[in-house]
């Protein structure tokens, strides 16, 4: 049998390797000459050769020393606005006693312990002037009839449902609400914030009032949020303000069969040996507002928590953050829709009054989207709403 390993004294491999660089080569050509594959290969090469850290890696050793400086600087600036926000926690603290005698008298005329007088529920309407211009012409038999039929219109005791209507009104809170929580809701009767001592950790309580009800004994719940306004030590640029970074509910007196926060499931079970089959019931987790008493805790141990349970908990700071900033201090208008029409309009704007922004201007808001990706400016809300 003939030997075609070897042609003209040269190895086979070697002219496969031969032929495969050739072609390799003419593809590289015909990509080459392709105009597009090089406006693409330049504009890499472009975005790679203009990034700042290639430019501060060619400063000669002398500049670098000083950026050095200025980070230490920077690090300084740091714990002084850390600092900052401490005293910013106090302030709050301090006007936070001269808003609840307010928030006081708003739980009274909710629960119907008070009646406001004519004087403080007096409020000028935008229509007052139209709603003026049309009772002056109606007649008096019209008059007569409206004022009959007011005589005959229930009073209830306060504000029915005040709160709960707010629930159904926010949609980061109808979204935890289940159709059985809905008649627990329906007797919380207020919410307050409550903050740290001084000197104490920087953290704040949510309390949840509750009138006796069918449910649990507690006549209070409670949900504590841990704050921390400290530059990580690891990151110490990453500082945006305080933030918060844990949260303790509380225990929950449910009543003998009315824990919504569980649900009883029956299941067979099947004996290995013998096989015969048993039926069991065991409770297991339900959907439930009243979770939010039971929070996921954060890892304390240095091990990391999987991305749903971090999903999980932000979105439970979210909400404490949601009730303390805005549901509680301007719940009149949660209750109204009022605020809500107000944060959408914000947000979403009007139709047509977009405008585009051309070179520089649209490259700094999408810088000012970088630097501050967590959006953690919510330190002044309370003083810009």
């Amino acid at each position: 049998m003939a030997d075609n390993s070897f042609s003209d004294g040269v190895p086979s491999d070697s002219l496969e390797a031969a032929k495969n660089a050739s072609n390799t080569e003419k593809l590289a050509d015909q990509v080459m000459q392709n105009p597009q594959v090089l406006a693409a290969l330049q504009e890499r090469l472009d975005s790679v050769s203009h990034t700042p850290s290639s430019y501060i890696e060619t400063l000669p050793k002398a500049v670098k020393r000083r950026i050095n400086a200025l980070k230490q600087l920077q690090v300084k600036c740091a714990h002084i606005e850390a600092k900052f926000y401490e005293e910013v926690h106090d302030l709050e603290r301090k006007y936070a006693a001269l808003y609840q005698p307010l928030f006081d008298k708003r739980r009274e005329f909710i629960t119907g312990d008070a009646e406001p007088t004519d004087a403080e529920s007096e409020w000028h309407s935008e229509n007052e002037e139209e709603d003026k211009l049309a009772g002056d012409i109606k007649n008096k038999a019209v008059i007569a009839e409206k004022e009959e039929a007011a005589a005959e219109e229930p009073n209830p005791k306060g504000i029915p449902e005040f709160w709960f209507t707010i629930f159904r009104n926010v949609d980061m809170l109808s979204e935890l609400v289940q159709e059985y929580d809905e008649p627990i809701l329906k007797h919380l009767q207020d919410i307050k914030v409550k903050f740290s001592d001084p000197g104490q950790p920087m953290s704040f309580v949510l309390e949840f009032h509750f009138e006796p009800n069918d449910y649990f004994t507690n006549s209070v719940l409670t949900k504590t949020y841990k704050m921390k306004s400290e530059p990580d030590k690891a990151d110490p640029f990453s500082f945006e303000g305080p933030e918060i970074v844990d949260c303790d509910g509380c225990t929950i007196d449910w009543k003998k069969g009315k824990n919504v926060t569980v649900k009883t499931i029956k299941k067979k079970q099947k004996h290995k040996g013998r096989g015969t089959v048993r039926t069991i019931t065991k409770q297991v987790p339900n959907d439930s507002f009243f979770n939010f008493f039971n929070p996921l805790k954060a890892s304390g141990d240095g091990e990391s928590l999987d991305e749903d349970s971090e999903l999980t908990l932000a979105s439970d700071f979210e909400i404490g953050h949601f009730f303390r900033e805005r549901i509680v201090p301007r719940a009149v208008l949660y209750f109204t829709g009022e605020a809500i029409e107000d944060d959408d309009n914000f947000e979403e704007g009007e139709e047509g009054e977009e405008e585009e922004l051309e070179g520089d201007e649209e490259g700094e808001d999408e810088d000012d989207a970088e630097m501050n990706p967590k959006g953690q400016t919510w330190m002044w809300s309370c003083w810009i709403t």
